[in-house]
């Protein structure tokens, strides 16, 4: 079967699947291929061009429900949860793409268009919704970035001190999820409103 650049980054994501970012070598691609190592090379030229392809490969398969008629908080909780999804789809790579590819959206993406869409809804004025989207990617992806390398559950378990610190439950990580996506909620809803009543926002 003759080499693609699909297939090549279908079978480089098994890898990553399998044995992680850092398991993944241009020799060991060509085995699973069962190709010589250089022919990868008239595809793509090293391993950081496969991993952006990997990773635009993925990012193309993001897929969340429509619903137009629904308020912004439900579509943006939702939009929010189906991106969690994909992310622990495929966590290696999710995990290395949120860290080393700043990149890794781009305007066009599916979760870009969705996101930017449903802050224009909220009633943001147009020349703040990139920049609050922008805000609200950065706090989910660090989330997930945390919550995908066990730092979010390590830092849950610090109970603090005094009596009943012993009988507090362990972390969830999906309610863990939801506070963060209320609490980004409730603080947009805050300005917005602040915003539609004349109140000094910030903004200079």
């Amino acid at each position: 079967m003759p080499l693609t650049e699909a297939g090549i980054y279908a079978a480089a994501l098994r890898l990553i699947d399998e044995d992680g970012v850092e398991a993944l070598t241009m020799r060991k691609l060509a085995t699973v291929l069962d190709a010589n190592p250089m022919s990868l090379y008239h595809h793509v030229p090293n391993k950081e061009a496969v991993l952006r392809g990997v990773t635009r490969m993925v990012g193309a398969q993001f897929r969340t429900v429509t619903l137009e008629d629904a308020p912004w908080q439900e579509r943006l909780r939702l939009l929010a949860t189906d991106f969690r999804t994909l992310a622990h789809r495929h966590p290696e790579l999710m995990a290395y793409s949120f860290s080393h590819q700043p990149d890794f959206i781009q305007h066009d993406d599916p979760f870009w268009t969705a996101l930017t869409a449903i802050v224009a809804a909220a009633g943001a004025p147009p020349s703040e919704v990139p920049e609050i989207a922008a805000l609200i990617v950065a706090v989910v992806i660090g989330v997930l970035t945390a919550e995908l390398n066990g730092s979010l559950h390590q830092w849950a378990n610090l109970k603090p001190p005094g009596p009943d610190a012993d009988h507090m439950f362990g972390p969830d990580p999906d309610h863990m999820f939801r506070l963060v996506m209320d609490t980004l909620i409730t603080g947009l809803e805050s300005r917005l409103t602040a915003g539609r009543d004349g109140q000094d926002t910030g903004r200079r």
